[in-house]
């Protein structure tokens, strides 16, 4: 009789370490413990030993953020420990969240931040362990010194296999209301799972995917030894897919030209005591000039401008970019999808990608295939998440085919209205003419897309002029933020303490 498979792979899991069982008598009935395991406390580090890892961000705690000199910040706190009720001083570590991004990145109460936690995870994000051959990491496809993409059109995985899809950044990810393109994953420990069992990313065996990668997590000591400090029991998908999201929730950015000449405008409106909250110009200018003058080549070369040639062009610059921002929030209607500190509605919207002579291939129904049965809208057929917009000199090319190559060509797409077919989002269509033509459809003006039903389908026109243009992008540029800490962007590197 042969063996069941979830009994073989328990022996090998057995066999690699040594031990009589993986199993106890605690565990609970139905779960398998290569998924997830009941901690002993025994094994994990004590409680004055096991660092928090805390945000602090400028919107819910301004005093303590301006405070904090930089992005990781080593401390200690006195607090009572909960098993012994004694008080201890133990080792806390702040996390400065970047200007712009007023809240702290949320955080499920099943997944405490700590900073040992932080560190596995940051191995595993880097490690190619977790892919079948030893040769693909989530890092490959994600990539610090590329924005936390690939920077190609979509991503080639495990044996060479070409995805069908761009790869979205992981930064600021952690603000995202559901992750991936297609919303399939609420959470970052969810999110984390997925590339480990896809064909097209990490997989390339015929087994069980997560089980085969715990298997070689369990036969590396160091990688157990961490677990079992971290949670109390060997690796397990659980414990490794929490460990990874701890990570990532660190890969953020903020302080880009935009943040500051925000800060600065509220600056001078409380100092003149007008009300009146507007960006003017003269609010970018100052903040590029101090750019210049700090030699700030980050934020500069975003703005395609040269920190040792260009600081005659500040005051142009900042007349483009406020003309820009008021394009965003008005006549180029951005802000119908790019709201909050993040510039994402985190919605679903069709946009046409895609589509040909009206009509979208099966690969591109995104939400509507993500969404279980039994709750399918046919009307977010088509529709992909909408993604932040910092970082975008980082992350390029754009849209979820990663079909074009620059941010012009990206307006271009938004101003002829997107790409029509059945489902072009609402946000997306020019209604009044939608409804003239229901009343008049015999007038000699161009036929609209018509859906099954004969309802028409017409792309609203932006219609903006080659400056107003320009200037959009500009503005776009200007919400590039500070590189990643390179405590959080350099593989190699991992906090030292005293």
């Amino acid at each position: 009789m042969p063996i069941p498979r979830g009994v073989f792979l328990l022996t090998l899991a057995t066999t690699i370490l040594g031990s009589s069982s993986l199993l106890s008598a605690d565990e609970p009935v139905g779960i398998d413990p290569l998924d997830a395991a009941i901690p002993n406390d025994a094994l994990k580090l004590a409680f004055k030993n096991d660092a928090p890892l805390i945000f602090v961000a400028r919107g819910t705690n301004a005093a303590e953020w301006e405070k904090l000199p930089k992005y990781w910040n080593e401390g200690t706190e006195e607090v009572l420990d909960p098993s012994t009720g004694q008080k201890v001083t133990r080792r806390v570590v702040k996390i400065k969240v970047p200007l712009g991004l007023a809240s702290a990145p949320p955080i499920p109460s099943s997944n405490p931040m700590t900073v040992a936690k932080w560190e596995l995870g940051k191995r595993l994000y880097y490690d190619k362990t977790l892919s079948t051959n030893g040769r693909v990491a989530c890092a490959t496809c994600h990539a610090p010194e590329k924005g936390f993409t690939d920077q190609r059109k979509t991503s080639l995985g495990i044996n060479e296999a070409l995805g069908g899809i761009n790869s979205p950044t992981v930064i600021n990810s952690a603000y995202n209301a559901l992750q991936f393109w297609d919303g399939r994953a609420q959470l970052l420990e969810d999110q984390a799972q997925g590339p480990v069992g896809n064909p097209s990313e990490m997989f390339g065996g015929k087994g069980d995917p997560w089980e085969e990668a715990i298997l070689r997590l369990r036969a590396n000591a160091d990688y157990t030894k961490w677990f079992q400090k971290i949670f109390g029991h060997l690796p397990t998908r659980d414990a490794a897919a929490k460990a990874i999201a701890t990570y990532e929730r660190t890969v953020l950015s903020g302080n880009s030209i935009y943040d500051r000449a925000d800060v600065a405008m509220r600056k001078r409106v409380k100092e003149e005591e007008t009300g009146k909250y507007e960006l003017t110009a003269a609010d970018f200018t100052a903040v590029v000039k101090d750019a210049f003058t700090a030699q700030d080549t980050d934020a500069l070369k975003a703005l395609v401008l040269d920190p040792a040639k260009d600081a005659t062009k500040s005051e142009a610059v900042g007349k483009s970019l406020v003309n820009g921002r008021n394009l965003f929030f008005n006549k180029a209607r951005c802000t119908s999808c790019h709201t909050g500190d993040n510039f994402t509605d985190n919605q679903f919207h069709n946009l046409g990608v895609g589509a040909k002579d009206g009509h979208l291939p099966k690969i591109e129904a995104g939400r509507y295939a993500a969404m279980p049965t039994g709750q399918k809208d046919h009307l977010l057929m088509g529709a992909f998440k909408t993604p932040g917009l910092r970082s975008l000199m980082t992350t390029a090319p754009y849209l979820h085919s990663g079909e074009e190559k620059t941010l012009e060509a990206v307006v271009d797409f938004y101003d002829r209205g997107g790409n029509v077919n059945e489902f072009l989002d609402i946000k997306m269509r020019d209604v009044a003419a939608e409804e003239a033509y229901l009343k008049h459809p015999d007038d000699k003006s161009p036929k609209p897309f018509l859906t099954r039903g004969g309802r028409p389908i017409i792309p609203f026109k932006l219609n903006l002029t080659a400056t107003e243009k320009a200037d959009l992008v500009l503005f776009m540029k200007a919400l590039q933020g500070d590189a990643i800490d390179p405590l959080v962007a350099d593989p190699a590197m991992f906090p030292t303490t005293k």
